[in-house]
């Protein structure tokens, strides 16, 4: 079986520290090339991967300015369906765009998407819907409008995350900041109980970082510790007291949630989106309405058994689920062509 995986070119492949949908798209090639798969990677030209690399745009575009997104995204996708009949299966994990390229080739499309980042792009997908096959990452993230042909979610290199048995003294945000992930509801939820708060993550709206995040910097109760690297990432989240999650908007899936259960660390979540698949709540973690409610359940978080979250993102989430599942994915679309 020949698989064109189409990886985005914000960030490297796999990323050097932020990049949830290039990560994704790194571990499912990694994954397909060992079970023997013929897999070739479009991303950029300094891509790690053991699969046939296929690039255009040099570098990513989030780290070189001189980079027009716009103009190496056609460049990189059509550079993709120029090749499209040396393939069994094309795999979209760029978004729409892709899609309107499809019904100029035979090779069938499968698209995993990763999230809508607006109800606006809906309707190219609606458009393409009987053409292409879609895939969600979690059931909480489907559109009604649209036809899936599975539900797969995210798995992770559980040999990235050590297990630590022992809770640590602070709370950690692990994320983007931005109004979305909720940084300034951490800040006051550590303020509510005294706990002291790590933030570790890019600053996506520094508008929002200014005026919500940074005038509570402290340095000692309240720290940034800046764009965490994997290895930095894993001691971040193994020594956390608990990974806090107040997400504001529907949550597609939540790569860090799963990250930090697997380090044993439980998760404090607001209760949208995928939330309730990813978390077992009252034993991995606590889904909660608000930052009242999240501060109300921090006393529990020391009776959890931190070796039951190590468990739970082993069975539900791990890289060989998820290779799994696509395969199984690729060898029905084939059967239906």
């Amino acid at each position: 079986m020949k698989i064109a995986l189409l990886s985005p070119i914000a960030w490297r492949t796999p990323p050097r520290n932020y990049g949830p949908w290039e990560l994704v798209v790194s571990l499912l090639a990694e994954g397909l090339v060992k079970r023997g798969l013929e897999v070739t990677l479009f991303a950029t030209g300094d891509s790690i991967t053991q699969a046939k690399l296929a690039s255009v745009c040099p570098a990513p575009y989030e780290e070189n300015k001189d980079i027009d997104p716009k103009v190496w995204e056609a460049l990189h996708i059509a550079h993709l369906f120029e090749e499209a009949d040396k393939f069994d299966i094309i795999h979209n994990n760029y978004d729409f765009l892709p899609l309107v390229f499809s019904r100029l080739v035979d090779t069938p499309v499968v698209t995993t998407i990763h999230g809508f980042s607006s109800s606006q792009i809906i309707p190219v997908y609606r458009e393409y819907n009987d053409s292409n096959y879609y895939v969600s990452i979690s059931n909480a993230d489907r559109s009604q409008d649209l036809n899936y042909i599975k539900t797969i979610y995210h798995g992770i290199d559980l040999n990235q995350f050590k297990f630590y048995d022992k809770a640590g003294d602070y709370l950690l945000f692990f994320g983007r900041i931005h109004p979305d992930k909720g940084a300034a509801e951490a800040v006051e939820i550590s303020q509510r109980s005294g706990i002291k708060l790590i933030i570790a993550g890019i600053i996506q709206d520094q508008n929002y970082f200014n005026t919500r995040v940074a005038p509570f910097i402290d340095g000692e109760n309240i720290i940034y510790f800046g764009v965490a690297n994997p290895v930095q990432r894993d001691q971040l989240m193994g020594n956390a007291l608990a990974l806090l999650h107040p997400i504001n908007f529907h949550e597609p899936f939540g790569l860090s949630v799963v990250e930090a259960m697997a380090c044993g660390t439980p998760v404090i979540a607001f209760n949208k989106g995928s939330m309730p698949e990813v978390i077992d709540q009252g034993k991995s973690g606590f889904l909660v309405k608000d930052v009242e409610e999240a501060c109300s359940v921090l006393p529990q978080l020391w009776s959890l058994d931190r070796s039951y979250c190590r468990y739970w993102a082993e069975s539900r989430f791990s890289w060989d689920r998820m290779i799994d599942d696509y395969i199984q994915v690729y060898q029905e679309i084939l059967l239906r062509h």
